[in-house]
């Protein structure tokens, strides 16, 4: 018992600290709580059970097939499994695009839901490995290895695989070009799988060979796409700061912010050290934003949904704020 609850602490405390960096990291409009919380449960119950199940029976139908466990264990690691996995995460995040368009504004936006989503499926799966291969194979000194390996050296494998897909529904969400909205999707559950199954083809050797050299190079992989992942944040969390910018300016002309307000709003750190101060400056600020990507909305993608009833509700609770910032 000790050594289970060890291994849920040690699996889901870091999937959590992991959360909320990802939730930090989207620096001007927050997504809502709920959608977050509802995105790692689906990640930890719904695409873990369910790509358990779907890989298990898809490796035993292989076997029977082939009459080759050996084949069929490659292929559930290497084929079955990125298929299955990223195809449930990316479940997830489509649904959120669909039933919840408004909260979907951005490709950051994509990248957080994916990622939340990913940290909730390698937290339940972690638990799993550490569990069952690290301390039942190797008792609390295998317990320690696996977590070293799977929790610290690879504990962004997943988010960054899922990204994709989040950067391929955010494209096609944002875009009117039907081209686009069919091949971002497709586009970005290829790479999410291509670099899953990737990673486990390496690994799976560098473990059958016992290399450290293998070993090594999967983990460059492995960090070469967690760094181009966390350029494409930066990249984003910069254009969404042009965007405050651009579409705040006329805000000022208009009354609905003042000249002191519209600067917070455009920089990161005034913006963070107002939200610190008080909960009404964080929802103003985050108005803001909201406003400032509802406008853009409208000017590339048209009316909408209601973007310009929309955005007459954000400017009146801009107003409504605005007297306790």
């Amino acid at each position: 018992m000790i050594a289970f609850l060890l291994t849920l602490l040690l699996s889901f405390g870091p999937a959590l600290l992991y959360a909320a960096i990802v939730y930090w990291l989207d620096r001007f409009e927050k997504e809502p709580r709920r959608l977050l919380i509802g995105a790692f449960l689906w990640g930890a119950l719904v695409a873990t059970i369910g790509a358990i199940i779907a890989t298990t029976v898809l490796q035993l139908g292989l076997e029977l097939f082939t009459n080759d466990a050996q084949l069929a264990e490659l292929s559930g690691a290497t084929i079955f499994a990125p298929l299955v996995e990223e195809s449930l995460k990316g479940l997830a995040v489509a649904l959120i695009a669909l039933f919840f368009p408004h909260e979907f504004d951005t490709v950051l936006d994509g990248i957080v839901y994916a990622a939340i989503v990913a940290l909730g499926f390698a937290a339940t799966e972690n638990v799993l490995y550490l569990f069952f291969s690290g301390y039942g194979e190797g008792g609390y000194g295998g317990l320690a290895t696996l977590f070293v390996l799977r929790v610290v050296l690879g504990g962004w494998g997943h988010a960054v695989y899922t990204a994709f897909i989040g950067i391929g529904l955010a494209m096609a969400r944002l875009n009117h070009g039907c081209a686009v909205k069919l091949l971002a999707p497709l586009l970005g559950w290829t790479v999410a799988v291509f670099l899953h199954g990737l990673h486990n083809f390496m690994a799976s050797l560098a473990a059958a060979a016992e290399s450290l050299g293998l070993f090594g190079a999967t983990l460059l992989v492995d960090w070469t796409g967690w760094a181009a992942v966390f350029g494409i944040v930066l990249w984003e969390i910069a254009r969404e700061r042009r965007w405050m910018r651009q579409y705040l300016a006329d805000e000022v002309e208009r009354g609905t912010l003042s000249p002191a307000h519209f600067l917070v709003a455009c920089s990161l750190r005034a913006q963070l050290a107002a939200r610190l101060r008080s909960g009404a400056a964080r929802r103003f600020y985050e108005t803001c934003a909201e406003l400032a990507h509802k406008k853009r909305q409208l000017a590339t993608l048209g009316e909408e949904r209601g973007n310009t009833a929309r955005i007459e509700r954000l400017r009146a609770e801009l107003a409504r704020l605005a007297p306790g910032v």
